[in-house]
């Protein structure tokens, strides 16, 4: 850009990884970069002659690795029991370089003082801009009138090393105020934290903490982003802990038509109380001469490709398909993009930016063996349409493919997956939907529906080359409306069981934290490895989350005590506050002393009350001993009445709770009322605190026709059924109240002599029709 050019004579370039300065020289250079040696044995020094703003060059490519400084209290403030902790919310705080850096620090000064101009080339994302800004620092202290430049790029290929190099802009100070933000407030919260439960529980469970982890003085270490991330790992823990498996009943027709046998679902759902399908399994059985379709629909079904992939989609699809934890695969990733095979993998876009050549990408696949021709095949039809998203984080494209790469050239098994996984999914979001025509049969017994579907599938498109997705043909006999269906037609009761939700897996886990703003795209992975590294948590054989003891007692104790910190409220505040300083919307003070003055306040809540926080934190252990070595070796226990039906993967938190199943289902009742000897009883069986009779209303004096509800003072119990059996005996509803004490001689017998009427009742079970709305909370149905 014209009104950054100036005269340069020696630049110096900076990457944060050797392998990018080197590909960046020898890019720039045509191969011709002449290698030297720093100071430190990883980062080397490759010299060329370019042209940089305007001028022949001398130049200097060479790197750091990672962050060159760090932040810490002063010696005073080191050791942990000699000041009150609370003050290390205030306490100076000094920058420094690290120990293992000061090579590098070296290297960077003596090249300094050679160049006029810096050109910072480090990753496009906010860390890479405080690296850059470290880098910054460093060379200025040795040369203050070097002139510091910052190019902008997603991939190491030549056109984006070119386009960044001709069109250079500054350091993005906000962006660098947001990460300093962050890193205080890490260290301020996080050492706080770390010392109060570290010291108290140290005194009072050091030996069963050396159990735990070993260690005979154990840091019980706390973290804004990894307690969060632990928390999420506990609810679900103890949401599968706490859950109540309950039976349910549903109805299922199957038609033998043509030598195809098809299952038809009941429209009703699953119920959770079995007289009640038997019920409606006679009136189906008492009805089935006259079954027959009511309509056949066919219309045309799309599977979507996926959309273009962002960081999130890469470590969740890693983790579910090609089994790596997210911190190995974005390691992974990491080295690909250093080679230049891949775009920049930290990336919140799933959008492709429209002077993006996806032709010129696709091309480079069409001589790949194992998806070679799929890749000819998009652009002989018309090139690629790919699917984009809806986020943007304005620096970088999704990631995708940048080079045809073989096995035999990465040697390394898992490196060449992980490419596979990128070139697979980008030529799929590149291609076309799957196409195919789904027909749904409705069929009637009675007054009873039942549905079917089918799938045939007319263009794979690109499932052809995504192995990841499943889109599967269920072929039906043909179907006319108003087909007769009786013959061949059989009618059966289903039992199956709710099951808990199944423990998080890695995948699940990315999830949450994305959608509750805990951490970002680049630090999720280090977040879950750092609570498996403090031992809160482990994997057990599925690959799933279970807390340790420690870790579960831990959030417990700070939720007893009214401040969950294991929830993603405080942490995503802090994130929101960050992308505003990033926006320039608020300052980096702003956010310090807003946080600082939130989490300072819960310190002093739990410091005063440390006792009863060690209290509860003893009983949890007591209640909750979960080994570690239980945790790595047996997951059955944590997956307890799993596969006991197939379409049964819906469950309750415990009993009370919200079904997370079919929104047809019924909840079955507390059984409260009399048993009645089974030889008065016929199909039905005993039923229990229903009101069936219309007479019967709520204390409100309102009319209720619900499955069962506390204002109601009356409950039936069925003595027969052959009244909607279909043959003229009389059905009788013996009503009883509802308080175990009443008199024998005070029950009612009521006669049911209308049958259809009966039978409209019995359709009702389960639907609420109470008018009143102040106690409507208090029916329990």
């Amino acid at each position: 850009m014209k009104s950054l050019a100036k005269m340069s004579t020696r630049v110096l370039f900076v990457a944060e990884k050797n392998d990018v300065a080197k590909s960046i020289a020898n890019i720039l250079s045509r191969g011709n970069a002449s290698r030297k040696e720093g100071r430190s044995k990883f980062n080397k020094i490759y010299e060329f002659e370019g042209d940089v703003l305007g001028m022949r060059s001398s130049i200097a490519s060479t790197s750091v690795s990672g962050h060159m400084k760090t932040i810490d209290f002063g010696p005073e403030y080191q050791n942990w029991e000699s000041i009150s902790t609370i003050e290390l919310f205030n306490a100076p705080i000094k920058s420094f370089v690290i120990e293992t850096m000061k090579n590098i620090e070296q290297t960077l000064g003596d090249w300094a003082v050679r160049c006029n101009t810096l050109i910072v080339w480090t990753d496009c994302d906010r860390e890479g801009e405080k690296i850059g800004s470290e880098i910054a620092e460093t060379c200025l202290r040795y040369n203050r009138k070097m002139d510091i430049y910052r190019a902008r790029f997603s991939e190491v290929t030549p056109f984006a090393i070119r386009n960044a190099l001709n069109n250079l802009t500054r350091l993005d100070q906000n962006v660098i105020s947001a990460v300093e933000c962050r890193s205080e407030l890490d260290l301020r919260i996080g050492a706080a934290f770390t010392r109060l439960q570290t010291i108290y529980l140290n005194k009072r469970f050091g030996e069963m903490l050396m159990k735990w982890t070993g260690d005979s003085r154990s840091i019980i270490s706390y973290g804004s982003c990894q307690f969060p991330t632990l928390g999420f790992v506990v609810d679900r823990y103890l949401m599968v802990k706490n859950f109540i498996p309950e039976n349910f009943w549903k109805l299922r027709a199957f038609h033998l038509k043509n030598g195809v046998k098809t299952e038809f679902n009941w429209e009703r759902g699953r119920l959770f109380y079995k007289p009640v399908v038997e019920s409606y399994l006679v009136m189906c059985q008492d009805t089935i001469s006259n079954a027959k379709i009511v309509s056949v629909d066919k219309n045309p079904k799309s599977k979507f490709r996926p959309i273009a992939m962002d960081t999130i989609c890469l470590e969740k699809l890693s983790v579910r398909f090609l089994k790596m934890s997210a911190k190995q695969a974005m390691d992974l990733a990491e080295k690909l993009y250093s080679k230049g095979f891949i775009s920049y993998p930290r990336t919140e876009t799933n959008i492709f930016p429209k002077n993006l050549d996806l032709n010129a990408l696709i091309n480079k696949q069409k001589d790949g063996t194992l998806w070679g021709q799929f890749a000819q095949e998009i652009l002989n039809n018309g090139g690629p349409n790919p699917r984009n998203g809806k986020k943007t984080d304005e620096a970088h494209p999704p990631i995708h493919p940048l080079a045809l790469v073989t096995k035999e050239q990465l040697q390394n098994n898992d490196m060449f997956r992980l490419y596979e996984l990128i070139v697979r999914h980008f030529l799929a979001c590149c291609s076309r939907d799957a196409k195919g025509k789904e027909t749904t049969v409705l069929m009637s017994i009675g007054e009873e529906m039942f549905k079917a579907s089918g799938l045939q599938i007319e263009d794979r498109g690109f499932l052809e080359i995504y192995p990841y997705d499943k889109w599967s043909d269920k072929i039906l006999p043909e179907y006319i409306v108003n087909e007769k269906v009786s013959e061949n037609l059989e009618v059966d009761i289903h039992e199956g069981m709710t099951t808990a939700p199944p423990l998080l897996n890695e995948a699940d886990l990315i999830s949450l934290m994305d959608k509750y703003g805990i951490g970002t795209d680049a630090t999720h992975a280090e977040h879950i490895e750092t609570i498996q590294k403090r031992k809160y948590c482990s994997l057990n054989n599925d690959r799933r989350f279970v807390p340790s003891s420690l870790g579960l007692a831990l959030v417990e104790s700070y939720n007893n005590l009214g401040y969950q910190l294991s929830k993603p409220d405080l942490r995503s505040d802090l994130e929101k506050g960050l992308e505003a300083i990033c926006k320039g919307e608020k300052t980096k003070n702003d956010v310090l002393l807003n946080q600082i003055y939130n989490y300072k306040n819960i310190f002093q809540t739990v410091e005063n009350q440390i006792n009863t926080f060690g209290d509860f934190f003893e009983d949890q252990v007591k209640n909750n001993n979960i080994p570690l070595n239980s945790i790595e070796n047996n997951s059955s226990a944590y997956n307890r009445n799993r596969n006991v039906s197939a379409d049964s993967t819906a469950g309750r938190r415990a009993r009370g709770g919200k079904s997370r199943g079919n929104s047809n289902s019924t909840r079955p009742p507390a059984p409260t009322s009399k048993s009645v000897d089974s030889s008065s009883t016929t199909t039905s069986g005993t039923s229990n605190n229903q009101n069936l009779c219309e007479d019967v209303k709520c204390l409100c004096n309102k009319p209720s026709i619900i499955l069962t509800c506390k204002h109601t003072i009356a409950s039936y119990i069925f003595l027969a059924l052959e009244g909607i059996a279909g043959n003229n005996s009389t059905t009788l509803l013996e009503v009883t109240d509802n308080d175990d004490n009443v008199n024998e001689k005070d029950r009612s017998i009521f006669l049911m002599d209308d049958k259809n009427s009966f039978a409209d009742i019995i359709k009702d079970i389960g639907k609420h029709i109470c008018k009143s709305e102040d106690h409507a909370e208090n029916h329990d149905y």
